[in-house]
């Protein structure tokens, strides 16, 4: 979803507070507030630790527990390859708890995240939550009457490089995305209005055919989804790169603009009043949609899931994005919300663009109209703490209160 998700999975909390980055990357907005301001420290450690709560304090329930431990399993590869950005752990850290999961009975699964973890609070510990989800979508495979949207793959001449006009003492850091053009000049890629307007028609292989442009907007906002056909078929695809160019949040635009809100005229800042307004207001709509110049361009996923930016597939009510630098990627997560339904035990599997900071959470809830309808009305405030293995707690010195 974000893979970087890859959202990547970008969230479409970035409609709202106009965000950049990617997935997925996703998260749809709550209807007024983007929750707490990121703390300035740059990871966990520096935020400041404490001990958490005794794991049996969590109330964990037994089937929270089994979704943790099986998304906790697939997490373990990448737990054990990779370092950790946010100071709490070390990848020795997991080895003991990845080598006990793997042979551990679901029906115990509470008591292996009892035996293995601890929870800790990171800086304040006030947490926030928003939601996000695998849309779905009509498409086909084939370009036919109603089914006019190109789902672009990777452009072959996308690349990063510098332009003639930035002198060579000052390209530091990563060269920006764009395109070498007829001249060979470097130049910016294509925006979405271009690319709306056929700039890549014949020039860059097309996944699918999506039937609405409004529906596939969103979808690239989250970062991956499903396209369903006529036929009955589903097409799974996932964040594959973007052009380069600004992400601009329609949602902040809305609001600026004194489109949001309550009252006559006024729409809800959700998902589903941004989308009202856009049908309703057609040519306003798509020229709301052109401020957003990113493009997404996708890749066909195979496999019984979105993958998230740790690279292990996203799963409905156990995964969540965090910032990594505040949250190891695949350690579980414990939420105390005020949205019983976000409550409990998650594992940190994906990150996205408005997900920064201390205790910031974008929680995943599948794909179909449910999951649509929860993530876009999921805005919970409340506690989190990470559960860190045992070892790393006892190096931190944060004993359970």
């Amino acid at each position: 979803m974000r893979s970087v998700m890859a959202l990547v999975l970008a969230p479409m909390l970035l409609l709202v507070a106009g965000c950049g980055g990617v997935i997925p990357q996703g998260s749809v907005p709550p209807p007024v507030s983007t929750g707490p301001a990121a703390t300035d420290a740059a990871n966990a450690v520096l935020a400041g630790i404490a001990a958490g709560p005794a794991f049996a304090a969590l109330s964990v329930n037994d089937a929270d527990a089994r979704g943790a431990l099986t998304s906790f399993i697939e997490s373990c590869p990448k737990l054990l390859a990779r370092d950790d950005a946010s100071g709490l752990t070390r990848r020795e850290d997991w080895r003991g708890a990845c080598d006990a999961a793997r042979g551990w009975q679901a029906g115990r699964a509470r008591e292996f995240f009892a035996q293995q973890f601890t929870p800790v609070q990171v800086g304040d510990g006030r947490a926030f939550a928003t939601g996000y989800f695998e849309p779905e979508i009509a498409g086909s495979r084939t370009r036919r009457a109603g089914y006019e949207v190109p789902v672009y793959a990777m452009p072959s001449d996308l690349v990063r490089g510098w332009p003639d006009d930035v002198p060579a003492a000052e390209r530091t850091g990563r060269a920006p995305l764009g395109r070498y053009d007829e001249r060979g000049r470097f130049v910016l890629y294509h925006d979405r209005a271009a690319i709306e307007d056929g700039a890549l028609a014949g020039r860059v292989p097309v996944i699918a055919w999506a039937a609405d442009p409004v529906e596939f907007f969103f979808l690239q906002i989250q970062g991956s989804g499903r396209l369903r056909t006529p036929e009955g078929a589903v097409i799974r695809i996932g964040y594959a790169g973007q052009n380069g160019r600004e992400y601009v949040g329609i949602g902040g635009v809305m609001r600026e603009r004194g489109l949001l809100g309550e009252g006559p005229g006024k729409y809800s800042g959700s998902m589903q009043g941004i989308m009202a307004y856009i049908r309703e207001n057609p040519r306003e709509g798509r020229d709301l949609m052109r401020l957003n110049k990113s493009w997404i361009f996708f890749t066909e996923l195979t496999g019984d899931g979105p993958l998230g930016a740790l690279g292990v597939p996203v799963r409905r009510e156990s995964s969540v994005a965090a910032d990594p630098a505040f949250v190891p990627l695949g350690a579980p997560v414990w939420l105390d919300l005020d949205r019983r339904e976000a409550n409990g035990l998650w594992i940190a599997q994906d990150t996205g663009g408005a997900i920064k900071g201390a205790n910031r959470f974008d929680t995943f809830w599948g794909a179909g109209e449910d999951a649509r309808r929860i993530a876009g009305g999921m805005s919970g405030r409340g506690r989190a703490y990470v559960l860190i293995p045992r070892a790393a707690a006892a190096r931190l010195g944060t004993n359970p209160r």
